[in-house]
């Protein structure tokens, strides 16, 4: 029937189109005309709400071709105390990118001063997709007591390969979450009344410092924080082992070299709250024990100095009670936790402090190198090159140096003029050597604990630096040839140098 319609139409072959072409001329500019008013129509359907009103009304039509399953998620248990599911949905749902695409949506401020949340309003449907299946979420209002609850609405075809790995996927976003938008607090344990107000004071961490901003060697820098990012992820691993999942860290070295600094970097990239022990307002064994049982999971628990503790005896906490803090029993009364101790020397403490298990990992912080000084030169002055720097580096092979504080210091006092800095920091490593300050050891280390080997996190895998020693080593000697030093401090430096190779090795 179409066939014969086409057939007997006037466009049935090219010569009657062009005689009624010819009988019925159009006019380009009515043509133009219709073609620019489909247009604007087409982009009006487009930009209101038509369009939209077909995509709802297509979802309707498909989900009613399938039998869902729905599951209610309450504000309140039938005790009336929250449900701590409902907040994981509720922040999930909140920081999904749909939320911005949403018709209707609340702004709030966040904790932070930039921070706008975007917080779906009540009675709003939400639609998720989770391993290529669309799910639904309603806030939905009770009648009786106006209490609120989520409803997820999941088609029955896709519950079980879905539903178990979705509601964790809620945890682990969540969790995430709150991560990023938890703020940091420093906790300092009490010295008076702790039977009234507890044993611990906080305040928020607004420490701005960060583990790169730290003047040691980049390399270093990213195995530890390889490491800790290692540690965050190996809750499974830790408990297949039989193990209590936290971590432990020595950073030893002179006073000035950054640790206090490496330790605030540290909490800032864990984002864990820190829990800093003055042993000295310790009152006993017993003590320290409470204050380990009042810290929380993802916390950040530091002991500075403590090498001083141990040698002095400034505290009443013993030995062994120092000990069972680090890997006793009551060490496993909480998981993810990092500990964290500082020495300014650690070759006359107790091998029994320092074994595996008690310190997982040692970081060496040594006095400024030409490496350091040149990560201080960028973030104090801006400079990545200067005239200047060849000179600096060869007053650092004779073996001079500072620490990075004093170096920083000096920096800060000459921040408006970068060469009169540069200048300044020469003349104080020279003032050193004149002095005859006993060279420090270059270069940082990250060890395994009691070995002779460089740790680079959970793989177990190993390297060694004794190649980059003796050619540090090496560049020292010949930097005090060319200085024409004196031919006994050339031998007393090198037989200082030998004997910390020989504690390096060992």
């Amino acid at each position: 029937m179409i066939f014969s319609i086409l057939k007997n139409s006037p466009f049935s072959n090219f010569t009657s189109f062009r005689n009624f072409a010819i009988m019925f001329p159009v006019n380009p500019i009515l043509l133009l005309g219709l073609l620019v008013v489909s247009y604007l129509v087409l982009r009006f359907l487009y930009k209101s709400s038509a369009l939209h009103i077909i995509k709802k009304w297509w979802r309707v039509i498909e989900d009613r071709c399938h039998v869902h399953q729905f599951y209610k998620v309450p504000q309140f248990n039938e005790h009336m105390q929250e449900n701590q599911l409902y907040r994981k949905v509720s922040v999930y749902l909140n920081s999904l990118a749909s939320g911005e695409d949403s018709d209707f949506a609340n702004l709030f401020s966040g904790n932070k001063s930039n921070e706008i949340n975007v917080v779906f309003d009540p009675d709003q449907t939400v639609i998720d997709t989770f391993l290529s299946a669309r799910v639904r979420w309603t806030n939905e209002k009770g009648v009786s007591d106006g209490s609120r609850a989520l409803v997820l609405k999941i088609r029955r075809n896709d519950k079980r390969r879905i539903l178990r790995p979705y509601l964790q996927h809620i945890h682990t976003v969540f969790d995430e979450i709150e991560q990023r938008r938890k703020e940091v607090k420093l906790y300092i344990n009490a010295e008076t009344n702790p039977e009234k107000n507890g044993r611990w004071r906080s305040v928020p961490f607004s420490h701005p410092g960060t583990i790169d901003a730290v003047a040691m060697q980049a390399d270093l820098k990213t195995k530890v924080k390889s490491d800790l990012e290692s540690f965050l992820k190996s809750k499974q691993y830790y408990n297949r082992l039989g193990r209590v999942w936290k971590r432990s860290y020595l950073l030893y070295g002179p006073s000035g070299t950054g640790k206090s600094s490496f330790v605030a970097g540290m909490a800032k990239f864990l984002c864990y709250d820190v829990y800093d022990i003055n042993l000295s307002n310790v009152v006993d064994d017993s003590d320290l024990k409470m204050l380990l049982l009042q810290t929380t999971n993802k916390s950040l628990i530091v002991i500075e100095d403590l090498d001083r503790y141990l040698a002095e005896k400034s505290t009443a906490v013993s030995l062994s009670g120092i000990l069972n803090f680090m890997d006793g029993i009551l060490s496993c009364c909480g998981e993810e936790r990092v500990m964290v101790f500082t020495m300014n020397v650690k070759d006359q403490i107790d091998p029994s402090v320092l074994r595996p298990g008690r310190i997982d990992v040692h970081v060496h912080f040594p006095p400024c190198d030409f490496s350091a000084f040149k990560t201080l030169a960028n973030s104090y002055l801006g400079l990545k090159e200067h005239k200047l720097f060849p000179q600096v580096e060869e007053i650092f092979q004779t073996g001079s140096s500072l620490s990075p504080a004093e170096i920083g210091e000096i920096m800060i006092s000459n921040r408006t003029s970068p060469s009169r800095a540069l200048k300044s920091v020469i003349t104080a490593l020279q003032t050193n050597a004149e002095h005859g300050r006993a060279p420090a050891r270059v270069g940082q280390c990250l060890t395994a604990s009691s070995s002779g080997r460089e740790e680079l996190g959970e793989s177990g895998s190993f390297f060694s630096r004794e190649n980059v020693h003796a050619m540090k080593d090496f560049r020292k000697l010949y930097g005090l040839l060319r200085l024409r030093s004196g031919r006994k401090s050339s031998m007393d430096l090198d037989s200082t140098e030998k004997e910390n190779s020989r504690h390096e090795i060992s």
